[in-house]
């Protein structure tokens, strides 16, 4: 489906330039269904960061790594000044899709680009300098949590913490950063206020043929790690009744969770179970222990508690009964419904009437580099379409004029960001 909003306008120059970059960007790590596997430090994310690094030094930006490999492009327009940061991340989901993430980072680096090139054609000089960012595993698929690098340049997650985080392989975030040479000692630039555009990863905007979603709020999240433990057995010959099957006690909460979803008839709940691991894996074994990961998100914190409470205290126990395991819980991340400034959402607004782009406010249900970010600086976060509402799926799309469209909308937003127009929304 084409957005009527841009469908027709003849590309220019910048979105001819635009689309080949992101053409180039989605080589990296590309896989033959379409879409891209480049998680986090690894060969291809190496790639990515490397091509990402010459571009922005061609064009005049500083490239500097801070000590969680957080990727900062400086450009630096009034020495001395904070900097407007704006960005996104470049790892991916195992086989995920070419946008997410992606197309943040890209046009950011267009936007505060073509931004500079604004300034320096005119007599006036920005209060701000403007900055690139590309976020270090925002995804969290190979090292938990999601979003990492934003939670430690927040301040909201111990760097040493994050540094000895190991993925399944047992390798550290250090090694793997150390390895890749994307690892540095730069603090991070003064910001502020911060940027990000991200595809929708839904479909409302698709559906109401809306170009642009200005996010004013998120949803609440909660996530688990749990353990299901039970007791290794020989599949064939121990009876029934003196099984202890972890995993037959996984597969009961897997579908508790879901129907604490399925329950919500009047308050939107998402829950989901993912990355699970069983021990030992093998076919003629009783599991004695899975490993498993739960996600509840809700627009409202209160009924979200209380959905998680109801599976603490009544799913959790009533299964460990039926299957004579015992069940751990342990939420590890999560963040609450929380208010972007509506001031930034105005400028938004504003711009993108200016530029002729239909647009709606909207909350994320997705979390993001942003609503870390947007509790320490002036935030301002854009969508644009998703086709289907497809992503973390090598069918992931969007179509070329919305790409244009939110990088055009992203220009204008970190050109008023860098006159100061959010001072004072904090």
């Amino acid at each position: 489906m084409s957005n009527p909003a841009t469908s027709s306008t003849a590309p220019t120059a910048h979105d001819v330039t635009l689309l080949e970059d992101f053409a180039t960007l989605s080589a990296f790590g590309a896989t033959p269904g379409g879409g891209v596997d480049r998680q986090a430090a690894t060969p291809a994310d190496a790639e990515q960061r490397a091509w990402l690094h010459r571009w922005l030094t061609a064009r005049g930006a500083e490239v500097r790594y801070d000590g969680v490999g957080n990727q900062f492009g400086l450009f630096t327009v009034t020495p001395g000044a904070p900097y407007v940061l704006t960005g996104s991340h470049l790892d991916s989901q195992p086989l995920g899709g070419r946008y997410d993430g992606a197309y943040g980072v890209l046009a950011s680096a267009h936007a505060a680009h073509r931004a500079v090139e604004r300034y320096g054609v005119s007599d006036a000089a920005p209060k701000y300098n403007v900055a690139v960012v590309n976020w270090f595993n925002e995804e969290g698929s190979r090292f938990k949590p999601s979003m990492m690098g934003s939670s430690v340049f927040t301040g909201k997650l111990p760097v040493r913490t994050a540094l000895t985080t190991t993925d399944p392989a047992g390798i550290t975030v250090e090694a793997a950063l150390r390895e890749i040479g994307t690892i540095g000692d730069y603090a991070g630039p003064d910001v502020a206020a911060y940027a990000e555009i991200h595809i929708e990863q839904g479909r409302d905007l698709e559906n109401k043929g809306t170009t642009i979603g200005l996010v004013d709020a998120t949803w609440a999240a909660r996530k688990y790690q749990v353990v299901v433990r039970g007791e290794q057995s020989h599949t064939g010959s121990t009876i029934m009744a003196d099984r202890r099957d972890a995993l037959f006690g996984a597969s009961l909460l897997v579908v508790a969770v879901r129907e604490l979803a399925e329950q919500s008839m009047d308050i939107p709940l998402h829950t989901s179970v993912s990355e699970m691991t069983i021990e030992p894996n093998s076919p003629v074994v009783v599991a004695r222990e899975v490993r498993m990961h739960v996600d509840l998100r809700s627009p409202d914190e209160a009924f979200l508690d209380s959905a998680a409470k109801k599976l603490a205290a009544e799913s959790i126990p009533g299964i460990e009964e039926r299957a004579s395991v015992t069940i751990e819980q342990v939420q590890t991340h999560g963040w609450g419904v929380a208010p972007f400034p509506a001031a930034g959402v105005e400028l938004a607004a504003q711009a993108a009437d200016e530029l002729g782009l239909s647009h709606q406010t909207m909350m994320t249900i997705a979390g993001h580099d942003s609503v870390n970010m947007k509790d320490v600086a002036p935030s301002i976060m854009l969508f644009v379409p998703s086709i289907e509402g497809i992503s973390h799926n090598e069918g992931e799309f969007t179509n070329d004029q919305d790409i244009s469209a939110g990088t055009d909308l992203l220009t204008e937003v970190v050109r008023r960001l860098m006159s100061g127009a959010l001072d004072g929304a904090r």
